[in-house]
């Protein structure tokens, strides 16, 4: 089996655990508009490599990548199910650890058979939360978050470890109360071992130029450390108050 791969990184330091060999698939349904890869949004493209290549490629590194293991990003990887599968098939007879980054989009809570194939062989879920109210949600990506909420409550409920990651974008994704709503929600998340609050930026604007795509969020600001500092603790505060109340998912 073949997968549409759009690039790989030898030396990941912020996809999961240790250093990191990082696949980047091709293929997204959203079309957020900080999304610093919009050259991974279509399917069907980029070099088609097989998973025991991308096998391969990990081996030749592997005494580079200190405490790491695979993740697999995008794009969005779950568009591709089949092929992680068997990618993580490999890396497991390998003592590979494996991470998925995904914004959860694809779950279909009505059709789960695939992803309980994928579950064992997953160590770890890096899973992207873009806004916790579904309106704001779908203008801020294209697509309403109810069955990306499921997803998260769906790998809580079969104890696969998730860290939490929010972009924090000034006037779009900075509102005090969805950010505590947020905490509110991921603390009954019983499996949730981390969460990342990461400061929009610009470092995009090239890409979109040379691609021809106006730049969606025009001249709005990056936002600095101290802000997604201060974001991060009104989302730990949510935290805090949902495990107050023990309602655990």
């Amino acid at each position: 089996m073949n997968g549409y791969i759009h690039s790989t990184e030898s030396f990941g330091t912020v996809d999961g655990p240790g250093v990191r060999f990082v696949v980047f698939m091709q293929g997204c349904p959203m079309r957020c508009l900080y999304c610093h890869n919009p050259d991974t949004w279509a399917a069907g493209r980029g070099e088609q490599r097989s998973a025991q290549s991308l096998i391969d490629e990990y081996m030749s590194l592997k005494e580079f990548l200190k405490n790491g293991g695979i993740t697999v990003t995008g794009g969005e990887p779950l568009l591709q199910m089949d092929f992680v599968t068997e990618l993580f098939t490999l890396a497991k007879q390998h003592g590979i650890h494996t991470c998925i980054d995904t914004s959860g989009i694809t779950f279909d809570p009505n059709d789960t058979a695939k992803l309980d194939k994928l579950l064992p062989l997953t160590d770890l879920f890096m899973l992207d939360i873009k806004h916790i109210d579904p309106e704001r949600h779908k203008a801020l990506t294209g697509q309403d978050n109810k069955n990306i909420l499921a997803f998260a409550k769906y790998l809580a409920k079969n104890n696969k470890e998730m860290w939490i990651r929010h972009v924090l974008v000034p006037n779009v994704t900075d509102d005090e109360y969805y950010l505590h709503k947020l905490g509110e929600f991921i603390g009954g998340l019983k499996t949730l071992k981390a969460l990342d609050v990461l400061p929009y930026h610009t470092m995009a604007k090239a890409k979109y130029e040379s691609l021809g795509i106006p730049y969606p969020l025009g001249d709005i600001p990056p936002a600095t450390k101290e802000q997604a500092s201060k974001a991060r603790d009104i989302i730990m505060k949510g935290i805090y108050d949902r495990l107050s109340s023990k309602k655990l998912t």
